[in-house]
């Protein structure tokens, strides 16, 4: 599901979990910056949009998250990190040129950003039944 991401700013690199209430993540603009936007809601946060960190891609095409205005979005990290059945945590590398693609929600002024989930292919089904849904630099995101 994509607890965790590892990118590199200002020459640092850094590690944003998703349970750590001031997560953020770095979306690339249309005009080639990269800023940071907050990573979902959790329980104890105010706002209305919806909790969690993640939306569904099958959600999304269905028209769940239509409410919320919601914008694509490409999520500009080195690495992702998934918790397996066990707990154990394992970091994939997101390669020169992907992203993760993403969904700006908002809500009366409030915006943030969800990672888009699909299933994972046969070989990382064993980690996760979600995973980060990764497109390319030139896909234009239309769902």
């Amino acid at each position: 599901m994509c607890g965790g991401v590892r990118y590199t700013a200002k020459k640092e690199t850094l590690k944003v979990y998703f349970p750590n209430p001031y997560a953020q993540l770095p979306l690339l603009t249309k005009a080639g910056e990269t800023i940071l936007m907050p990573w979902g809601r959790r329980k104890e946060q105010a706002g209305h949009l919806p909790l969690g960190g993640w939306a569904r891609l099958d959600s999304i095409n269905s028209g769940k998250w239509n409410s919320t205005d919601p914008i694509p979005v490409k999520i500009v990290v080195d690495a992702f990190m998934e918790k397996d059945r066990n707990k154990n945590s394992h970091w994939f590398d997101v390669k020169e040129g992907q992203f993760i693609q993403g969904l700006v929600a908002h809500f009366n002024g409030e915006q943030r950003v969800y990672v888009v989930t699909v299933e994972p292919d046969a070989g990382n089904r064993q980690i996760h039944e979600r995973w980060p849904r990764i497109i390319d630099a030139h896909s234009v995101i239309t769902e």
